[in-house]
């Protein structure tokens, strides 16, 4: 079997990956993927033991030391490189699950809150100004959340015009609000209703941050045009991506900076995030064309 066109295989539009990941997580989840290839493993067997490290990880953190710190961002790096390996699992298998790829991303805010959740109690163990440092915590909480949200919606917007498939958030969502109706009226099943649940909550959040005033225009651009004109603002876009912020926050870890990570996602993310999509609506409406 050659790897090599198996790992390019694994991967997602390179437009659409973070650098960090191509540089770094992707490669290392590769391995993971090749020593699992064989074995009974499934994608969701991957995703499990990703919340179960950043779970981990909010353990190390809530000690509130520095050996602490290391270790919950030893944890929390491989959180991640789980986490992008399930996804490359079962891009190679072709057994991905619908409620496996809702797992998937609701597996990256569980480790968040465990990881936050450790922090805010190790901080709120030390002497000085916890308050302060608690307050930032949940202004960045906040700002996660919403960059996340915006990042996930116009990567997946990019990749439903540019490859001319289906709006799968717009579908996606139908789907999952059909099988929930179904699934809540029986008994059991708790596990596929906090998924489902969970996953309608956030996609309202992500069409409330994205809705535009409505005006007498349709949204109509071709693939080829899409494409040229998007390619670089959604580079911008992955940029702020989670294995981003994740990578900042190990790296303040280690010296137990968390002020300076806070900064960086409350400031920097925040501005970074402002402007793209005041050029994004820009863009947007560079393909609009009257209703007929």
């Amino acid at each position: 079997m050659n790897w090599f066109e198996e790992y390019k295989k694994s991967l997602k539009m390179a437009e659409v990956e973070e650098v960090i990941d191509l540089i770094l997580y992707r490669p290392l989840a590769f391995l993971l993927v090749i020593s699992v290839y064989k074995t009974k493993i499934k994608p969701d067997h991957l995703t499990i033991a990703a919340i179960i490290m950043g779970l981990i990880g909010g353990l190390f953190y809530s000690l509130g030391s520095h050996s602490g710190c290391v270790f919950g961002a030893l944890f929390y790096l491989l959180f991640n490189i789980f986490d992008c390996s399930d996804g490359q699992l079962a891009r190679l298998k072709k057994n991905g699950t619908s409620v496996g790829r809702l797992l998937d991303g609701i597996a990256d805010y569980i480790a968040a809150i465990a990881i936050y959740t450790g922090i805010a109690i190790g901080y709120s163990n030390k002497t000085g100004q916890p308050s302060i440092m608690l307050l930032l915590l949940s202004l960045a909480g906040i700002s996660i959340i919403i960059q996340e949200s915006l990042v996930d919606y116009f990567r997946t917007r990019f990749l439903d015009i540019v490859l001319k498939r289906k709006n799968t958030f717009t579908e996606g969502i139908a789907e999952y609000e059909n099988e929930y109706e179904i699934i809540k009226k029986q008994k059991g099943k708790w596990f596929e209703k906090a998924i489902i649940f969970i996953y309608l909550t956030y996609s309202r959040l992500q069409r409330t941050l994205t809705a535009r005033i409505k005006r007498k225009k349709t949204f109509n651009p071709t693939s080829q045009d899409y494409f040229k004109k998007n390619r670089l603002i959604i580079r911008f876009w992955v940029f702020m991506g989670p294995s981003a912020k994740i990578t900042t926050l190990i790296i303040c870890s280690l010296f137990c900076r968390f002020d300076i990570f806070f900064w960086i996602v409350i400031g920097g993310f925040n501005i970074l995030a402002a402007s793209l999509w005041i050029t994004q609506f820009q863009l947007d409406k560079s393909f609009e064309t009257l209703k007929k």
